[in-house]
């Protein structure tokens, strides 16, 4: 018998995921939330792509295989999000793009063939939301959205400050994307920032370099003294006025609540501290994210793949509330 097609959520003029009341979640085409593929709508506010390649991880291999495992741990999600009342799938287009064919042996033509895709899929205006994969490309894709908006201001979630210059001689790896972005010119130096970082470094020179390339910190301990209001407050105070890139390496989290990643920290953000940061980005112009180094092999019972499947869900949830407000 052939397939029926999906019955989906009632989005007015956009198509939304499939309706569980009529398709059970364990069932139908295993896009993120379930939303439509990009092929079944015209065009896409927001683009979700996956970037499967770990070809420049330091510690664990297995993020390659991040995006499968973000999207069947998106099951669950659901049209409202009533922490911020937004309707993240119905007040915009959003649709699943698929994996994107990288290069898993040459870094180099990897991150060029990404850089060319992500040109390609946002080209038309859409907001791209990469599921990783490891944060190496983070690198290709500031260098395609700068190309619409100019020098970005990057948002980093993650441990580590990945600022290092290169790693057994290769500098493209998950621990330089941000310092060659810097080099490039990609990012706004007076507006990006770390949050969540924590533990051993190689030396003081680490800080002292990663403050001439463009960040400020906020550290997890941060989080313990001085609280989330206060962090997202500096977040928002160093953001405005910039478009922003939002990147989330899921060891930010620590390893109680992602156990699923390649190099993991102990004293890390709660899940919850990082899903109530991400909603303080209301009315910044956020013009596209990515959520990386999620390494199923690790991850036991979905615990990592959730947290980053909500993790998206809450950047598209930010998104669907600036663009019904016209931030720009």
């Amino acid at each position: 018998m052939p397939l029926r097609p999906p019955a989906r959520v009632n989005a007015g003029e956009f198509l939304g995921p499939v309706d569980a009341a009529q398709v059970p979640r364990y069932g139908g085409l295993p896009t993120f939330a379930r939303l439509p593929r990009l092929d079944e709508v015209s065009r896409a506010d927001v683009t979700v792509v996956g970037l499967p390649f770990d070809s420049g991880v330091s510690y664990r291999p297995g993020a390659r295989f991040g995006p499968g495992h973000i999207r069947n741990s998106s099951k669950l999600l659901r049209p409202f999000n009533p922490a911020n009342a937004a309707h993240p799938f119905t007040t915009q287009q959003v649709a699943d793009a698929g994996d994107l064919g990288i290069n898993p042996f040459d870094i180099k033509a990897a991150l060029e063939g990404v850089e060319a895709d992500l040109t390609t899929l946002s080209e038309d205006g859409s907001s791209l939301l990469c599921l990783g994969g490891d944060h190496t490309l983070a690198l290709p894709a500031l260098r395609a959205l700068a190309k619409q908006h100019g020098k970005i201001a990057v948002l980093h979630f993650d441990a580590h400050l990945d600022t290092w210059d290169s790693y057994f001689g290769a500098p493209w790896t998950h621990g330089t994307p941000f310092r060659r972005a810097s080099e490039e010119g990609l990012i706004d130096l007076e507006r990006s920032l770390h949050m969540g970082t924590r533990g051993p470094l190689y030396s003081q020179q680490d800080l002292e370099d990663d403050g001439v390339l463009g960040f400020q910190i906020v550290r997890a301990d941060d989080y313990e003294t001085d609280g989330v209001a206060r962090a997202v407050e500096r977040m928002r105070r160093r953001l405005e006025g910039a478009p922003v890139y939002v990147s989330v390496d899921i060891d930010v989290l620590d390893p109680a609540a992602a156990p699923g990643t390649g190099t993991p920290e102990a004293g890390g953000l709660t899940s919850r501290e990082l899903l109530h940061t991400l909603r303080g980005l209301l009315g910044l112009n956020v013009v596209g994210a990515d959520i990386v180094e999620v390494a199923p092999a690790y991850d036991h019972a979905e615990i990592t793949g959730v947290a980053a499947a909500h993790v998206a869900y809450e950047i598209l949830s930010v998104l669907a509330l600036n663009r019904t407000n016209s931030v720009v």
